[in-house]
């Protein structure tokens, strides 16, 4: 891996395309809202453009805010923060994100009750060792919509995790002081609606409740194509969930771990791939968390290639179609099964 970069005389880090990328996703956020404030335009253009703003909002999440977090936009940390700081944008704050996802997901990925991607969820069951209910078999028809309810239930429950947070120190642990963390959320969040839904209101035609139409669009459209994006890397046929022993030792590595918990569905995706901020190799982001995703592609080959020299499955889903028909089935499944199989980890 590092002799690739060496011999190519290229950076970890992200590039022209890649900057250029993130002007391009910005404005695909930005300027429709600009237009709703600035351009007399009827209802129905309106919704239009809140759902465009959608589509790039979750762009902005997968492509720019993700490799900022990583510190994988750049080699220096100011423009690292400068990307993170989009996550301001979707109305959360980084401190949130960064324990949910860098510490909890990529370092406990596909674990039951460490990894709060798959633990969660009570309504959907995403983890084999989830209480089983009785409406869970029909989920694999019902989870879709309800992923579009994912950036809500971060733009309006984050305080209440922010609090268990600081509950459990975890906050303390990480240097950061709990009350201030607190008011800046709170903060960001009085900003994020008084840009949202009060400068339409005042400069605009639009009433409240047409506003509120648009605002809901905007936050389905983004939730379901990010939720949809993380669960076809995770819980997908072929991706092991784990379940903690009693001794609390990890017995793989962790790289063996990742391979053996997360799954790609790339390679000839397109413009798709480059949209979702190369989500679509998640096993080369879960190994190699501080590269930029615009490298992903080339490097996708060596790992493959590595892996299965040493023995272990590469765990690649054709295409994003065959990987949302993996996820449909593996929704089915965990709905009408209580253990559809068995593997435990340790911690």
């Amino acid at each position: 891996m590092r002799s690739y970069f060496k011999d190519n005389n290229k950076s970890i880090y992200g590039n022209f395309s890649m900057y250029l990328k993130s002007v391009v996703i910005l404005g695909v956020y930005l300027v429709p809202f600009i237009m709703l404030l600035t351009k007399s335009v009827s209802p129905w253009a309106a919704l239009g453009l809140a759902v465009i703003m959608g589509i790039g909002e979750a762009g902005v999440g997968m492509s720019i805010m993700h490799d900022g977090v990583h510190h994988a936009y750049s080699s220096k940390k100011w423009v690292n923060n400068l990307a993170s700081s989009t996550m301001f944008l979707l109305g959360s704050n980084i401190f949130n994100w960064k324990i949910q996802h860098n510490i909890k997901h990529h370092s406990f990925t596909n674990i039951y009750n460490y990894d709060p991607d798959i633990s969660n969820l009570k309504i959907i069951r995403l983890c084999q060792y989830s209480p089983l209910k009785k409406y869970h078999r029909y989920q694999h028809f019902y989870a879709f919509p309800l992923y579009g309810l994912m950036t809500f239930a971060r733009l309006f429950g984050e305080i209440g995790v922010l609090l268990e947070y600081n509950k459990k120190g975890i906050t303390k642990e990480q240097n950061v002081n709990p009350i201030w963390q607190l008011v800046k959320l709170i903060v960001i969040k009085v900003i994020y609606f008084a840009v949202i839904i009060g400068l339409p209101l005042y400069f605009t035609d639009f009433s409240f409740w047409q506003i509120l139409i648009g605002f809901v669009a905007m936050h389905i459209t983004a939730g379901m194509i990010m939720s949809t994006v993380f669960q076809m890397a995770h819980v997908v046929e072929g991706t092991d969930q784990l379940l903690v022993e009693e001794d609390q030792q990890i017995k793989n590595d962790w790289l063996v771990h990742q391979l053996r918990t997360t799954s790609d569905f790339g390679r000839k995706n397109g413009l798709f791939s480059w949209y979702i901020g190369g989500l679509d190799y998640q096993i080369e982001h879960h190994l190699f968390q501080n590269i930029c995703h615009v490298h992903y592609p080339a490097i996708a080959d060596i790992i493959k290639k590595t892996s299965e020299e040493y023995g272990f499955t590469y765990n690649l889903k054709p295409n994003v179609f065959s990987a949302l028909a993996s996820h449909f089935r593996r929704l089915k499944e965990l709905g009408n099964e209580r253990n559809p199989s068995t593997t435990l980890a340790s911690m």
